[in-house]
């Protein structure tokens, strides 16, 4: 009657080393290794995000981003917002983006501003998890951690060169990061209806 207690002890052991090799403290998440600032210029619109807590962009999410000739990264985003829990509209966010560390470029720290009184201004980590530069990328920032250095309040958006969405391909690729930045299951679908388009 011992073997079922050996099974049991497997099975335990490979449940505990499948949960160490996936952590999700945050200084551990995987970035995209030899990230290209040039490649990743350029618009995006947004067709998946995970919501921080507060006010965030709702729906027709795009971004632009232009990078210079000395390597400094800005941004405009349009989408739309909801105030006062119903009404709907169009903003602008403008952003700049800086690389604390040269050696991980993929790690950016975004200081942005609401072009409007009803938005915020602040900071946020940019991590950018994974891109192919011409389909999608996967962005991702932690704004508040846990003591343990998980994530108590963070967000990710995924993006996409076509705003019709990505390919099944492409979409288990991007499943597969969820998974390793421990938002899997936690996005929802954005709206790119052509309202907020850039001018």
């Amino acid at each position: 009657m011992k073997y079922p207690k050996y099974v049991f002890m497997l099975v335990l052991i490979t449940i505990i080393e499948k949960c160490r090799a996936q952590t999700c403290v945050v200084d551990s998440l995987p970035v995209k290794d030899s990230f290209d600032l040039k490649r990743y210029g350029g618009k995006w619109y947004a067709v998946g995000k995970k919501d921080p807590e507060g006010m965030f962009l709702q729906d027709n999410i795009s971004a632009e981003y232009i990078v210079d000739e000395d390597g400094t990264m800005t941004a405009s985003s349009k989408g739309r917002v909801k105030l006062f829990g119903f009404w709907l509209i169009c903003a602008d966010m403008a952003a700049q983006y800086s690389v604390p560390d040269p050696t991980v470029p993929a790690k950016m720290y975004m200081t942005y501003q609401g072009l409007a009184s009803y938005l915020s201004s602040g900071g946020d980590n940019y991590w950018v998890i994974d891109t192919d530069y011409d389909n999608y990328a996967i962005t991702y920032a932690c704004r508040t951690l846990n003591e343990d250095g998980t994530c108590n309040d963070g967000y990710s958006i995924i993006f996409s060169r076509n705003p019709r969405g990505l390919s099944p391909a492409i979409l288990r690729i991007v499943r597969q990061k969820q998974e390793e930045i421990c938002m899997a299951g936690q996005f929802q679908p954005v709206l790119q209806s052509g309202k907020c388009k850039f001018f």
